[in-house]
């Protein structure tokens, strides 16, 4: 009878015991994307401790990351996508590059991407109070090198994305824009993601300022489309600068056709709503050429150290 009933407790308890493990292993993997048999190891090296086994396999993959980084690094990286993230009165944009198509759209590489934005946002929230708008340029280096919430470095972070999917990635460059608060600050990207918050991803990206006599975030997202779609190299002045006669080479905001209706100038599109483009911002995934400015030179020269 004692025996019948230790045979049930250590039956019943081994069950419990194997149901709690599977838990944890089925946890383990969908939180960090690793193998079955990496997860099983982790947790039977840490007894089953969820947060140290978590912390090993990252640890693992990051290890493993910059050992692969090391051998992928003459690999090309001619995918990838732009990010934007905005945050009241600062916008960040950056480009992250990967071998191929089907990693670009992959949901480690935009987390990553997501972890570098808000990176780059955070950078840029922490600079100096402007008066009117400040926009400056983040070289590869830099912006490796800048921390993440986690107190890790972008390199960091790119490392174990690299040691978990197993391909090349660089992260190319970034861009910042502060405004005061008399300035609205939009951002978007195309293809336009469905859920786009926090973080907007694509192959295309713009970060645009402008007055209005009311909040008008609809049209600021409408002339950031524009911005993306006719790809301008500068606002322009009205006074200063004349049309040229074929439309379809016009590279003068102001003066180009809207993209959400031709019958229009983006001037006519302004005038109508009592709003004024201030800057913009524009990246073009594996574009070589950086941004123009509207800003003196100063405030948009690149940044060489954060600190």
């Amino acid at each position: 009878m004692i025996s019948s009933q230790l045979s049930r407790y250590f039956h019943s308890g081994n069950t419990l015991w194997q149901s709690s493990t599977k838990s944890l292993l089925a946890k383990l993997r969908k939180k960090t994307g690793y193998t079955f048999a990496n997860c099983k190891k982790a947790l039977e090296l840490h007894e089953n401790d969820y947060a140290k086994a978590e912390a090993w396999l990252r640890e693992q993959a990051q290890a493993m990351g910059w050992s692969k980084a090391q051998k992928l690094q003459g690999r090309s990286t001619k995918q990838g996508l732009v990010a934007v993230m905005v945050d009241k009165n600062h916008g960040a944009l950056v480009e992250i590059n990967c071998e191929t198509d089907f990693v670009a759209r992959n949901k480690t590489f935009h987390g990553l991407a997501e972890t570098i934005v808000a990176a780059v946002l955070k950078f840029t929230g922490d600079q100096k109070t402007v008066d009117h708008v400040h926009k400056m340029l983040m070289d590869a280096e830099t912006l490796r090198n800048l921390p993440t919430d986690d107190s890790k470095t972008v390199a960091d972070h790119a490392a174990l994305t690299i040691g978990t999917i197993g391909e090349n990635i660089s992260v190319k460059r970034a861009l910042c824009m502060s405004v005061d608060p008399s300035i609205q600050l939009v951002g978007c990207t195309h293809p336009s993601p469905v859920n786009p918050i926090p973080a907007s991803f694509g192959r295309y990206g713009a970060l645009l300022a402008f007055k209005s006599p009311s909040e008008n975030n609809l049209l600021g997202m409408q002339l950031c489309q524009h911005i993306i779609g006719m790809n301008p190299l500068k606002i322009g002045q009205p006074d200063v600068d004349e049309p040229i006669p074929n439309a379809d080479d016009e590279t003068t905001m102001i003066h180009q056709e809207f993209l959400l209706d031709p019958s229009l100038t983006v001037q006519q599109v302004l005038l109508g709503a009592h709003t004024e483009i201030v800057d913009f911002a524009r990246f073009e995934m594996g574009e070589s050429a950086e941004p123009e400015s509207e800003v003196p030179l100063e405030d948009a020269e690149p940044i060489k150290s954060c600190g």
